[in-house]
């Protein structure tokens, strides 16, 4: 059997559009807190490497669901492929609200940590705390959203996300200005406009697939999602720690205007070519599962190259949308001028790495698919943690400013790519 490029995009043009919609709430609060002033905006910057924090503990459960259950598909085990959704429900619960709890017990201390000044801190804190209070359906969509990648369906998570942002966007407004809960409304309307997606997901999977309610468990099957699960973990909150310890050592000193940049650059500009990448991961990494399932290799292999040559000329074009149109695009989250210039810079820098990042998130999706997560975390977490001194030392030792940080990122970034493409050449994952 072979595969078309028609049926490429068929299948992870949802997935990348869903992870836009799914990024597009950090969009969205970023966009919508601005009339709340600079710190309001540095604060939701800087909360978002906490929330990526949390979501690598929720990705224990997801990527480990993704690998085992798209194999079970492949294989036509239609009990384990219950036994494993079920688990894997339960565990992004439980999961969740111990998250979730934390977050609202220590919100200042984790704010502080940032390295923000105290009215940054406060913003940030009073945020966690009702995103604690509202956003445990967040913790779950990443597994809902893995079951239904497995089994193939990503039009389903597309419709789920639409539904998620669409309400996300009408009720920011209200939440934040019209009922008057400032920075905090933008969470409460995120959890809100979740759990109707979440709900109407439950209801789908039920009628879709062999999973009941009735199978909802935690007994040991847990232990072999997280087995996989776990380095995908590990490697996700190495990356969120690495931006919390650049941001209090490096990028909270270089002042306010830089950490709002770091914010529209990351959650904004990246929350939506960053996701286009990412729909070809996961589509391929449900190709792989699957195909090993069945013993088609040959079919992945097929898959694979096809997706290079597809996201070679995305990862291109994405590249001269972050140089050429930077400011334009920058302008749209910011009425700040030196804002304006910081985010201007971050972009126009980081165009040079964008096919770099697409590289690198193709070979993730083969080793998720492929359950050989420890090859991405032993290349990821070092290079990431090795940002933190080469930032420092040329942006702050030797004063080279922000531009410094953001070439750091663009070389660690190369390197990354280059070694989890050597995993995924060595053919390791094929066994």
């Amino acid at each position: 059997m072979t595969i078309t490029s028609k049926q490429l995009i068929a299948l992870t043009l949802p997935i990348a559009l869903s992870a836009m919609l799914d990024n597009a709430y950090r969009v969205i609060d970023q966009h919508a807190v601005q009339w709340l002033g600079v710190e309001a905006q540095a604060a939701i910057a800087s909360c978002t490497f906490i929330l990526i924090a949390y979501y690598a503990a929720y990705s224990i459960v997801s990527a480990g669901t993704l690998a085992l259950l798209a194999r079970a598909i492949g294989a036509d085990k239609p009990a384990e492929q219950k036994q494993l959704v079920g688990n894997a429900l339960m565990m992004a619960l439980l999961l969740g609200g111990l998250v979730l709890s934390f977050s609202a017990a220590y919100s200042p201390a984790l704010s502080k940590l940032l390295g923000l000044s105290d009215q940054v801190a406060g913003q940030a804190a009073e945020y966690l705390r009702w995103h604690a209070l509202y956003c445990l359906p967040q913790a779950i969509m990443p597994t809902l959203n893995a079951v239904f990648i497995a089994y193939g369906q990503t039009r389903t998570v597309l419709l789920l996300q639409i539904v998620a942002t669409v309400l996300n966007i009408v009720l920011n407004p209200v939440c934040i200005y019209q009922l008057g809960y400032g920075i905090g409304g933008s969470a409460m309307a995120t959890g809100l406009s979740q759990a109707v997606a979440m709900l109407i997901g439950l209801l789908t999977l039920r009628k879709r697939t062999p999973f009941r309610l009735k199978d909802l468990a935690f007994n040991k099957t847990v232990l072999g999602i997280a087995k996989i699960g776990l380095p995908m973990c590990w490697g996700t909150l190495m990356f969120a720690l690495v931006y919390a310890a650049m941001l209090h050592w490096v990028i909270s000193p270089l002042g306010a205007a830089v950490n709002a940049a770091l914010g529209i650059g990351f959650s904004a500009l990246e929350g939506f070519t960053w996701p286009v990448f990412w729909g070809f991961s996961m589509g391929i990494a449900s190709i792989v599962g699957r195909s090993l399932g069945a013993g088609q290799i040959d079919h992945a292999k097929q898959a694979i190259k096809l997706g290079f040559k597809m996201l070679t000329l995305v990862g291109l074009l994405v590249s001269a949308t972050f140089y050429f149109a930077a400011e334009p695009l920058c302008g749209f989250f910011t009425n700040d001028p030196q804002v304006l210039e910081e985010a201007v810079r971050y972009a126009q820098i980081l165009a040079f790495s964008q096919l770099l990042m697409a590289y690198e998130t193709l070979a993730e999706g083969v080793l998720s698919g492929a359950g050989k997560t420890k090859s991405i975390f032993y290349w990821s977490a070092p290079l990431n943690i090795l940002r933190i001194p080469f930032s420092w030392l040329f942006a702050v030792h030797f004063g080279y400013g922000a531009a410094a940080v953001w070439w750091v990122v663009n070389v660690s970034t190369l390197l990354k790519a280059a070694g989890k493409w050597w995993s995924v050449r060595s053919g390791k994952w094929q066994r």
